[in-house]
């Protein structure tokens, strides 16, 4: 039987963890480093260039302008399991999606996948899209990414357009 414990407040928010009682909460400039070798190591099984360096973690997740959340799932340990980051797209968005929405990335450890990490991390996003009045969310995910692809249509995402190298999921919260 699967047991799912409640504990916290954590960061003024309640947090639910499937038995490892793991922590979510907001990300520090100090976990770049963590964060940084869960992205490089999921880059590097994508065979990706993208950037995956501290330095990038910390701008581009971490202290973005547009940063709506950035969450961390911290294992009893103290190792990250995972992060989930949440931000505004603006006029122009380089994701060119409508203004107003919200841009979700979420990486989780290769060792940790499919224990949930990924949906104790979407728990505490969610509230923070609902705080700041979102009314969708995009993932864009590579077409390639099949797990990536299953997470976000389990968390309600449905597909809504097709890129040449990627599916567009979006999970409306409110009709706009």
């Amino acid at each position: 039987m699967t047991r799912w414990t409640a504990f916290g407040p954590v960061s003024g928010v309640h947090t639910w963890c499937f038995e490892t009682f793991m922590i979510v909460r907001p990300a520090e400039s100090a976990d770049a480093t963590a964060m940084s070798r869960i992205l490089s190591e999921i880059l590097e099984s994508w065979q990706s260039d993208r950037p995956g360096d501290p330095d990038h973690v910390r701008a581009y997740y971490i202290e973005h302008p547009d940063s709506l959340a950035c969450t961390v799932a911290v294992a009893p340990n103290g190792r990250l399991k995972g992060f989930q980051s949440l931000k505004l797209a603006r006029q122009g968005n380089a994701y060119d999606l409508p203004a107003g929405w919200g841009v979700i990335g979420t990486y989780v450890s290769l060792c940790s996948g499919r224990k949930g990490v990924g949906s104790l991390l979407f728990s505490q996003t969610l509230e923070a899209a609902k705080r700041a009045g979102l009314s969708r969310i995009d993932a864009t995910i590579g077409k390639s990414n099949l797990a990536g692809r299953g997470y976000y249509s389990a968390l309600g995402f449905r597909t809504w357009r097709d890129l040449p190298t990627a599916t567009g999921k979006c999970l409306t919260l409110t009709p706009e």
